[in-house]
């Protein structure tokens, strides 16, 4: 039964070298990462009858034993519930690459998701992650979330069970029929039963409310004052999240990839297909008018229509994959998303599509699995996709009403023709968690805090523009700075103007008086 049907697509900035962003990481043909899966077991909640000062007075005991070479591992306790500290703890995993010059203190670096780990952002892709200025005035230190990688974790599925949740076709394929909402409502309510009893009582604490006040308690025990954070796509949330708790307390805060925290479910849905469906219209543009090779011809609009009539052919008709996967419409959407957040990656997706024409489905595995973070041999290499439902069904509210889902699922169609259709019914996953008391969605105003930089591109296919215009004007003392560009998130992208003006304002604490409107 497959996940990707009714669930939101994940946004995060997450890296290696040349990063398509998102949750499973890499780009085209970049080598995946080490497999982790079968490493030292994640911690546990442990009970406790520490209180919420004794958490903050705690050592940070750096080590390089069992940590990458020219780097610092530590790991911190936090309260399982920081609304009652009594009742059980967790672990943070701390990774730490020590300034090059006099450090003014630890900027700590969120990279997306949610789900997305900081630690092997900063252990795989540091460069890539911040610049050579900000490494040399900065201790750089990258944490995974509650919930998330090293830190204590969210289980829920074994690979096998993962393979099929992912990649397996419905026995319904009539998408908002009562047999298609009646099957995968049981699929999301196995699997949010599976992650249940995997995890614990920690399932029900994986909010991004808990996991900011966990950024406080790193702030503190690092030994800053305020907090200085760089944090990428969902980080932009958990970001302004904090400054929403801890005004005071904030420092240097550059939010890039912004989330507008006030829109609902469906609002996000729609925004990110209409997203996808503008980059999917600039890859083609680009394709048609400058690539020989191209797979495509004519008129954008023809294009893109080709491939609607593809992902529905592949619906009817499924390719097998050279491990005998079958290749399904929801599968291919996946494909075709993950090279959309980078235009580096655009040759590539233009092979692949090449490819599902031909009838191979080679290259569509490929990216639907670097997607999803699985490897070769059938393991995972992290979490992310179980800690990205996590997160999102505690952080939205859901409404699975059949004919609310149907009326929104035919607005998005709409909206995006081609991706809008595997966009829809997104609510039936988070309905149907353990714990559905979530939280609402609300403007940040974060009244009192010191400037925030709120960074957005205008071509952002995963957090579109108008959410960083959004996020700036709510912030009581934010201050937009605009990327006239394409792709998902800008700072290190290739503009020395982004770079510029986050470096001077993170260094010296200096704020741009107006947008520079970079390119």
């Amino acid at each position: 039964m497959r996940k990707n049907s009714a669930r939101r697509l994940a946004v995060v900035a997450f890296a290696a070298a040349l990063v398509v962003p998102l949750s499973g990481c890499f780009t085209a043909f970049i080598p995946p990462k080490e497999d982790t899966s079968s490493s030292t077991p994640k911690p546990q909640p442990t009970t406790t009858g520490t209180s919420a000062d004794e958490f903050y007075a705690q050592d940070v005991e750096w080590s390089n034993d069992a940590c990458p070479s020219g780097f610092e591992c530590a790991t911190v306790r936090a309260p399982m519930n920081w609304d009652d500290p009594e009742a059980g703890e967790i672990e943070l995993a701390l990774i730490r690459s020590k300034a090059q010059g006099d450090p003014i203190g630890s900027l700590l670096v969120n990279p997306g998701g949610p789900g997305g780990s900081g630690f092997d952002f900063v252990k795989d892709s540091l460069d890539y992650a911040v610049d050579a200025d900000l490494k040399k005035n900065f201790d750089i230190v990258g944490f995974d979330p509650r919930g998330v990688g090293r830190s204590t974790a969210v289980s829920c599925y074994e690979p096998e069970q993962m393979d099929e949740y992912l990649y397996g076709l419905p026995e319904n394929s009539d998408v908002g029929s009562d047999a298609w909402i009646d099957e995968m409502t049981t699929s999301a309510t196995e699997f949010g039963e599976a992650c249940l009893d995997n995890t614990g009582p920690l399932l029900e604490f994986i909010t991004t409310v808990q996991a900011a006040k966990d950024l406080d308690l790193l702030r503190a025990v690092l030994g800053d004052d305020e907090l200085y954070y760089l944090g990428y796509s969902y980080g932009t949330f958990l970001g302004a999240t904090y400054a929403e708790l801890f005004p005071d307390k904030v420092g240097r805060l550059v939010l890039d990839g912004a989330i507008d925290p006030s829109k609902s479910n469906f609002e996000v849905s729609k925004a990110q297909a209409k997203g996808f469906e503008g980059a999917l219209s600039a890859f083609l543009k680009d394709c048609i008018d400058n690539n020989s090779e191209c797979a495509f011809s004519g008129s954008v609009d023809k294009a893109k229509e080709t491939i609607s009539e593809l992902i529905e052919s592949v619906g009817e008709s499924p390719l097998r994959g050279p491990d005998g996967r079958m290749l399904g419409s929801s599968t291919l959407t996946t494909a075709i998303i993950l090279p959309l957040y980078s235009p580096n990656s655009w040759e590539y997706l233009n092979v692949m599509l090449a490819d599902v024409m031909d009838g191979d489905a080679t290259n569509a595995f490929y990216f639907a699995d670097q997607y999803n973070g699985r490897n070769e041999d059938g393991t995972y290499q992290d979490n992310s996709t179980e800690a990205f439902m996590a997160y999102n069904c505690r952080d939205y509210p859901y409404d699975d009403d059949p004919a609310t889902m149907e009326k929104q699922a035919k607005e998005i169609a709409e909206a995006a023709p081609v991706f809008g259709p595997s966009l829809g019914y997104g609510d039936i996953s988070c309905a149907n968690w353990p714990f559905t008391d979530s939280a609402e969605r609300n403007e940040i105003h974060a009244e009192g805090a010191d400037p925030i930089m709120v960074v957005g591109t205008t071509g952002d296919p995963a957090t579109p523009y108008e959410w960083a215009e959004n996020l700036a004007e709510q912030l009581e003392s934010g201050q937009l700075v605009t990327y006239e560009g394409e792709g998902h998130t800008a700072y290190n992208k290739g503009s020395q103007c982004v770079n510029d003006v986050v470096d001077e304002y993170l260094i010296t604490g200096i704020m741009p008086d107006d947008d520079p409107k970079c390119s």
